[in-house]
């Protein structure tokens, strides 16, 4: 099965969802530079959440590049992680709008922990698709970087009822851990290229 309309679709998805949540910024109120404080906390919510749904696309544009062909298995695991990350914008929101207070912080590791589980499940999916001796399934291997996304996300999450300060640093440091593109995937797109 070709996998054009499942980019083109997961494309699509992922740019509304950076929509809602750019339609969340409300202006803040007054005109000078001071006003502009009232919405940081804003800000940095938004850019946290723009980070990891960036994030997500330039990966699931990789993996889906280094694929020869896709399953309905994939089909599914794909509409699971597009259903977490659609989630994005309300728990972004929700966290922003209850100053950062432990239930919100909690969802939105727990919103952030089944994107990645669900990520991982769509990594193996299409590993398994294209056969185990696929370039996708070599550069996968065993995945240690998405497993300690996982257990980092987990302990963000209990961390969360500790401090929220230092759940959010842990949501950063899995996100900084993953800024830069999966090298491993990376390569198998361009070396899988007709």
């Amino acid at each position: 099965m070709g996998k054009g309309r499942l980019e083109a679709f997961s494309d699509g998805v992922i740019a509304i969802i950076i929509t809602i949540m750019v339609l969340e910024l409300k202006p803040p109120d007054g005109a000078g530079f001071a006003a502009l404080a009232a919405i940081v906390p804003t800000f940095l919510s938004y850019v946290l959440s723009f980070l990891y749904v960036g994030i997500y696309w330039n990966n699931h544009h990789h993996m889906l590049h280094a694929a020869r062909g896709v399953s309905g298995a994939v089909l599914w695991a794909n509409l699971h992680l597009l259903f977490w990350l659609s989630l994005i914008p309300f728990v972004t929101s929700w966290m922003d709008r209850n100053h950062f207070a432990t239930a919100p912080v909690a969802v939105y590791g727990i919103v952030l922990l089944m994107a990645a589980i669900a990520y991982y499940n769509l990594a193996r999916c299409l590993a398994a698709t294209n056969g185990r001796d696929s370039a996708l399934a070599r550069a996968f291997g065993r995945d240690l970087k998405g497993l300690i996304s996982i257990v980092l996300y987990s302990g963000g999450i209990a961390a969360s009822f500790v401090s929220t300060r230092a759940a959010l640093g842990i949501y950063v440091l899995v996100a900084c851990i993953w800024f830069v593109p999966d090298r491993r995937i990376e390569g198998a797109a361009w070396n899988s290229a007709p």
